[in-house]
């Protein structure tokens, strides 16, 4: 965009202008700053309130509880989700089938009640 009179204005006149419009333009950066500056501290805040401060709140989740177990090292156990596990698919393999490392619900009693087949 071309203004009309530049050209013609005395360099005095010209070099005002452009003090002008530097100032001018400051003044809106400086408030533009500003208001963007407040919007990240409400930002920051409203993440303080949600959780941590780090991270907003997380949902709470259920505890998973294993369903299958390794015959050969029991502290190894998988409860379904996600992928399956090296011992599981050795196992799967070899030919065996998955509801053999089923762990059985214990019962009122604390004795291994019946898998449902």
């Amino acid at each position: 965009m071309k203004a009309p009179g530049f050209e013609t204005m005395p360099i005095d006149d010209l070099w005002a202008l452009h003090e002008e419009i530097g100032g001018l333009l400051a003044e809106k950066l400086a408030r533009e700053k500003q208001v963007l500056e407040q919007r990240l501290a409400q930002l920051r805040e409203d993440r303080k309130v949600k959780g941590n401060g780090t991270k907003g709140v997380r949902r709470p989740y259920p505890k998973v509880v294993p369903k299958y177990q390794n015959p050969a090292s029991p502290n190894e156990t998988w409860s379904g989700r996600g992928k399956q596990p090296r011992w599981l698919t050795a196992l799967l393999k070899s030919g065996k089938r998955i509801e053999d490392f089923r762990i059985r619900a214990r019962g009122p009693r604390g004795r291994a009640a019946p898998v449902p087949g």
